[in-house]
Parts: structure tokens; sequence; C-alpha cells
């Protein structure tokens, strides 16, 4: 079902910023895919990723009531999610790496985490691009 809900034009720069946070995000997710990090890694430490979401936080607020503001909670929602999922497979691989299972489960889910994380990115910014709502 459409969200029949009418939304304000965003101020074009906020458009701007939008994208240049889409960029950072999949600039930390590149550092990760093709350096010595992993892609989470990367994407949850590497400072591309975390200027992305201190200007999402910064931003959000110009975005209220416009179809950017899902952009900017969908950015945030991803970081955060990310970190939280990587917590826990780390966490249950430290658990399980006394039979060696564990350091199957940690490269197996950060694998995941990574594609997942380069899904959510590369979805926002197709949305972005057709100047729609993500959700």
């Amino acid at each position: 079902m459409a969200d029949s809900t009418v939304y304000r034009d965003p101020d074009p720069s906020l458009v701007t910023v939008c994208h240049v946070t889409y960029g950072l995000h999949a600039l930390g997710l590149a550092i990760g895919a093709f350096g010595a990090a992993t892609v989470v890694g990367s994407f949850l430490f590497g400072w591309p990723s975390i200027i992305a979401v201190v200007i999402n936080y910064i931003k959000r607020d110009d975005a209220r009531g416009t179809w950017l503001e899902s952009h900017f909670t969908w950015q945030i929602r991803t970081f955060w999610f990310a970190l939280l999922w990587a917590c826990l497979i780390g966490l249950s691989g430290l658990l399980l790496a006394i039979v060696l299972v564990g350091f199957a489960i940690w490269i197996v889910g950060l694998f995941v985490l990574g594609i997942w994380a380069i899904y959510r990115v590369a979805r926002g910014w197709l949305r972005l691009q057709a100047r729609q709502q993500v959700a």
C-alpha cells in the first residue's frame, strides 16, 4: 500500500547533504571491501561512516516533514543495527570459539552483515536518486 502522506519539498542543499552521507557510508564500506579491514569493521569504526552518522543526526531535524526524513532515519538505523549485530556476532563467536565453531560464526556472520550493510546503503541511495522515501 502506498504512503498517502503529503510531504513538503526539502531544501535542495539538504538533498545534497543526504547524497554526501550516503557517499560517506559507501566509502566506509568500500574501504573495508578493498582494504585490510572487514567491510563491517570499516563501516562501523572508519571515519567516513562515523562522520556520516554525525551529519545524519545534525541534519535530521531539518528533514522533518519531508520525504528525506526517512533517508536520515534509514542511515542512522543502518549504522546502529550493524553495530548491534556486530556485537552479537562477536559475542556469540567468542563464546563458541572454545569449540572452534565461533570462528566460523565470525567469518560467516560478519560477511552476511557486510552484505546487509551494502544492501541498505545501495537501496537507500537508489531511492534518494528517485526522490522517494525509503522504508
